[in-house]
């Protein structure tokens, strides 16, 4: 039996295929299983107060460590078990034992998910929506991992982060990371709060992350390791010097958890994931090189699989249209409002928020980038990248070790 002839097929026949459904991209888990859930649970669990156990498989636990190793995707995770055998051994763990990843958050970037993560509010609360987004009091496009150009890290992100409501509810609140981040904007409006300790190698940062655990019976830790996601970006998720990070990083995760104090649990998680992009004109679209995209657009923001639209003013709806035309049978292609009526952002955006967001977001599901050579010449030569709602991008582990 043969079905009808619908619509779909009729675009298709014609050349003209429908573009992907707004509503048919995979929300991240906002308020159930995201990044931004898991410092909030943690905290809840140690009774701090206007904190939430949103993560209901985490069990509390008197003292937390978090473990974030920057592009530390679940599904790169999985397909090289050969050289991470301590991980490997804990994807069962994840979760609360369930053995499912959590999410990201949209986009999948760093300076929004160590926002997300620090904040425990969603993208739209805390308002680090991206790579790079348009400021509004200045209409220039700042770049929120770098803070350029700078701007007041507090009026730009007001709410406070869930390590100074701990420290606040007696916990010892501390994080140990490389002391390059010690005073960078971005660690003060995501991760501020407590403790903070700065350490160069690795392996100086475990041994000092589970004295700083030891220290009280009520503890949240935090410490964080980049050079994963660097490996990614510049030789790709399957090169032998990214496995080679990946050894590396199974190897402190297990020197860690093998010096957890009593009452204490690890938790490794990752700020997104990561998948390479072929060096082709069909994998590879250049903005700087397309008129029809380029036609209308004021700036353009965000990264290459994550993309903020900012419009000429009254041109906003004939560049939605073009770049769904062009792009929307690769990308999900969102206006401003659909995108947060969808719910990429979390559930709600703060009013502040809101302008920061392009008038057109696009977010890649297909290996495809969207490169602009000459605005953004070394993100534009990356092997690895990220930021879209792609399983590859968004999950992320939540491996768990009790002690």
């Amino acid at each position: 039996m043969t079905r009808p002839f619908s619509p779909d097929d009729a675009a298709t026949a014609w050349g003209h295929p429908e573009p992907l459904a707004v509503e048919s991209a995979p929300v991240p888990e906002y308020g159930t299983g995201s990044l931004a859930d898991l410092l909030p649970t943690l905290a809840a669990g140690m009774g701090v107060a206007e904190t939430t156990a949103a993560i209901g498989e985490l069990a509390p636990v008197d003292r937390a460590c978090v473990f974030l190793i920057d592009g530390l995707g679940w599904e790169q995770l999985k397909a090289h078990p050969a050289d991470a055998p301590y991980l490997t051994s804990l994807l069962g763990s994840s979760r609360g034992g369930t053995g499912r990843p959590i999410t990201a958050g949209y986009p999948a970037t760093t300076a929004t998910s160590l926002a997300s993560v620090g904040t425990g509010l969603p993208p739209g609360a805390h308002g680090l929506p991206g790579y790079t987004v348009r400021n509004p009091a200045t209409g220039e496009l700042m770049n929120q991992l770098r803070w350029q150009p700078y701007t007041d890290p507090r009026a730009w992100q007001p709410h406070p982060t869930v390590f100074q409501l701990a420290q606040q509810a007696g916990v010892h609140a501390a994080q140990v990371s490389s002391p390059a981040f010690q005073n960078t904007p971005l660690t003060k409006v995501a991760l501020s709060g407590g403790t903070f300790v700065g350490r160069l190698t690795g392996e100086e940062r475990m041994d000092l992350a589970a004295e700083q655990l030891a220290a009280a019976d009520r503890a949240l830790v935090y410490t964080y390791y980049s050079e994963l996601d660097g490996a990614g970006h510049r030789y790709g998720v399957d090169s032998d010097t990214w496995r080679g990070q990946l050894m590396h990083v199974d190897r402190l995760v297990q020197r860690l958890a093998e010096q957890l104090p009593p009452h204490s649990a690890l938790y490794v998680t990752a700020d997104h994931g990561m998948v390479d992009i072929p060096f082709d004109e069909q994998h590879r679209i250049d903005f700087d090189e397309d008129w029809e995209l380029r036609a209308g657009v004021a700036l353009l923001g965000g990264e290459g699989r994550a993309r903020h639209v900012y419009a000429v003013p009254g041109a906003e709806d004939d560049v939605l249209t073009c770049w769904r035309e062009v792009l929307g049978e690769q990308f999900w292609v969102a206006s401003r409002d659909e995108a947060l009526a969808a719910g990429w952002f979390g559930p709600r955006v703060d009013e502040r928020v809101y302008a920061r967001i392009g008038d057109v977001v696009a977010a890649a599901r297909d290996d495809v980038l969207l490169i602009a050579s000459e605005q953004e010449p070394k993100e534009s030569l990356m092997v690895g990248n990220h930021g879209s709602m792609t399983p590859a991008e968004q999950l992320v582990p939540l491996l768990e070790v009790r002690s």
